[in-house]
């Protein structure tokens, strides 16, 4: 149900960032087994995309400490691909160089699991044609089965890298609480809610999507993240009238936010850092 305070339909995720004391392993696998092309090599910071689209960054702190059992943060980045055959693509790097963690079908989508060398989580997967979604009142009806690994292996494609046009179709969270995550996602920020597990998961999205952002508390997270893994993620808009308006709705529920040169960040919650962005501007910054 769209509401006053909705994010525009054509809203999406952008960019994801990484934190990690060594980035080397990190870009190897995101190179290597995700299929991502590295866009740019600095002095802390590594970026990493498909096509022209910068997808990740990994900034490297030798001081960041590995995450804690106990701590908030990525549950998984979630790369959408544009097709079955690219899904496909995406199986055999993973069985040819990594370990699979599991494979899904959830009806709307089919979804390859794995982890990265720090233990972020990562999912690849390609959407069925939305026509295919099934709804109840409002709600986007999401399943988890067995995937056909070998079906979608007779489709894979034969290249090294990730389709060109793939995205960030998610982020997944590890909150400590639902109701106040909840608040902050959905009535500050203006994501719908479009699967409703509460008091253990919720998934939200804008413009109809089955989600943009998950988050869940399977784990028993209590504490903010304060080491390696995710250092932020960005939240992009069409319009600058649609940044100005979310940063309205931000602080006049009184979180702080830091200006930067096309949006803002504030932190949720759990102190996980989110940019607001203005859609194709900054794309490096």
């Amino acid at each position: 149900m769209t509401r006053a305070t909705s994010l525009p339909a054509d809203a999406r995720i952008g960019r994801v960032a990484l934190l990690a004391a060594d980035r080397t392993e990190l870009v190897e696998f995101y190179r290597d087994v995700v299929g991502l092309e590295v866009h740019s090599r600095g002095a802390e910071t590594t970026t990493l995309g498909a096509g022209d689209r910068t997808l990740l960054a990994v900034d490297e702190a030798q001081a960041a400490s590995p995450r804690h059992q106990t701590e908030t943060g990525l549950y998984h980045t979630a790369f959408r691909v544009p097709s079955r055959e690219a899904l496909g693509g995406a199986l055999e790097r993973i069985r040819a160089q990594w370990t699979l963690d599991g494979a899904s079908d959830h009806d709307v989508s089919e979804a390859l699991y794995l982890s990265d060398p720090a233990g972020n989580g990562v999912e690849i997967y390609c959407d069925r044609p939305r026509d295919q979604w099934q709804t109840n009142d409002g709600m986007v009806q999401m399943g988890t089965s067995p995937l056909d690994l070998e079906g979608l292996k007779a489709v894979a494609d034969d290249t090294d890298s990730i389709d060109p046009e793939t995205t960030v179709g998610h982020v997944h969270l590890e909150v400590s609480d639902i109701e106040d995550a909840r608040k902050f996602y959905e009535r500050t920020i203006g994501f719908d809610v479009t699967v409703d597990l509460e008091p253990s998961a919720l998934f939200l999205a804008a413009g109809g999507y089955h989600h943009h952002v998950g988050l869940n508390t399977w784990n028993n997270r209590s504490a903010p993240a304060s080491g390696s893994g995710l250092a932020w993620f960005e939240i992009l808009l069409p319009e600058e009238a649609a940044i100005s308006a979310l940063r309205e709705r931000v602080e006049s529920a009184d979180y702080s936010v830091t200006d930067l040169e096309c949006g803002f960040e504030v932190t949720d919650p759990d102190e996980i850092a989110i940019r607001v962005r203005l859609e194709g501007r900054n794309d490096e910054s």
